[in-house]
């Protein structure tokens, strides 16, 4: 069903759309009967004022909305920074819009474009499987960056949207597998939640291929699941994890949490239960925050390129915006930065200093 219209309002009260608009503008140059008859009809229909319709004709719209799943992510405070300031400085409006986990955020941007009278818009999180026909109900110029998008290299036809990302999977794969090369045998990871689609569930994968290629057997019992009750990627849902895993008595001489947030959270329970960090446990996250830098000890974790992707994602988006370019599909490597929560295991489980060079 169509939605109704300013039009369609104005019809079924017997009066213009001039009138229309007073009454929703509360104007005094209205009678009150026909103002309430109004207000009636457009309580009775759902309909829904478009603010920005108002101030269409005497200005263009210049808005860029940023919709962001996983908004208390800290991973996010330096793009978000970076995207405002590159969206201001070319003299559009920048809108926030965090949208729930279990939203669908191609349903949001609809809604947003018929409010906001949108030029463009950023998806931050989450994680890519919508249609083509889904993605066509967007009307604006938008970029994925830092969504979850598994790159398998069998696409036959050219994606429909520009993306900027890094690769999970490998990513993740590569933080496994240095692991592995240290002697663990017996690494734990806090995972997301067992239901994710998103960047959650390749990291995951990368995890399990990494064990495969190493002959290492995945145990589902070494696969903790983040708590759904508490924020994901978050601290508390780390050390939540981690006494978990701990009163369950589970044998493990490494940690590979999916994000930086989750492994120190999992330290501070680890260093409750009188482990010490990295003598008898390796810790080892996703991402590159700040804090793992000056965490103590120092966390070994994969470094995403903030800045460049940021940048990137504006570039993209106004390249769209401005000259209608084609679709592009950016991914970034990532780096391994090595801190002092790892360190080499030896044959029978214990950890042991690195030789020097």
């Amino acid at each position: 069903m169509e939605p109704i219209t300013i039009k369609d309002v104005a019809k079924i009260c017997g009066v213009g759309v001039s009138t229309v608009s007073r009454a929703i503008n509360n104007h005094p140059d209205i009678n009150q009967e026909t103002k309430d008859r109004i207000i009636q009809v457009i309580k009775e229909n759902h309909y829904v004022p478009n603010n920005s319709a108002r101030n269409l004709k005497r200005s263009e719209a210049r808005t860029i909305a940023v919709l962001i799943k996983g908004i208390s992510n800290p991973f996010f405070a330096r793009m978000i920074q970076i995207l405002e300031e590159e969206i201001q400085k070319k003299k559009y409006s920048f809108v926030l819009h965090r949208v729930d986990e279990k939203e669908d955020e191609v349903d949001v941007a609809v809604e947003l474009i018929k409010e906001k009278r949108l030029k463009g818009i950023i998806f931050l999180g989450g994680f890519f499987t919508h249609s083509r026909e889904k993605l066509q109900q967007l009307t604006v110029p938008y970029v994925l960056s830092t969504v979850g998008i598994l790159n398998t290299g069998e696409e036959k036809e050219p994606l429909d949207y520009s993306s900027v990302s890094v690769d999970d999977f490998e990513e993740s794969y590569k933080m496994v597998d240095y692991l592995c090369s240290l002697g663990h045998k017996d690494i734990l990871i806090l995972a997301s939640c067992e239901d994710d689609e998103s960047i959650g569930a390749l990291r995951l994968a990368g995890y399990q291929k990494a064990l495969k290629d190493h002959h290492i057997p995945f145990r589902q019992d070494h696969c903790i699941y983040m708590d759904e009750s508490i924020q994901t990627y978050s601290m508390e849902n780390g050390y939540a994890c981690m006494k978990r895993a701990l009163v369950e008595k589970l044998s493990f001489t490494a940690v590979y949490a999916v994000s930086d947030s989750t492994a120190i959270g999992a330290c501070r329970a680890l260093i409750e239960a009188g482990r010490r960090i990295p003598q008898d446990v390796s810790v080892a996250g996703f991402d590159g925050l700040d804090i793992a830098r000056f965490y103590h000890p120092s966390l070994t974790t994969i470094r995403q390129p903030v800045e460049k992707m940021a940048y990137a994602t504006i570039r993209l988006l106004f390249n769209e915006i401005k000259k209608g370019s084609g679709h592009q599909q950016l991914v970034f490597p990532a780096e391994l930065v090595i801190g002092e929560s790892t360190r080499a295991c030896g044959p029978e489980g214990a950890s042991i200093a690195p030789r020097a060079i």
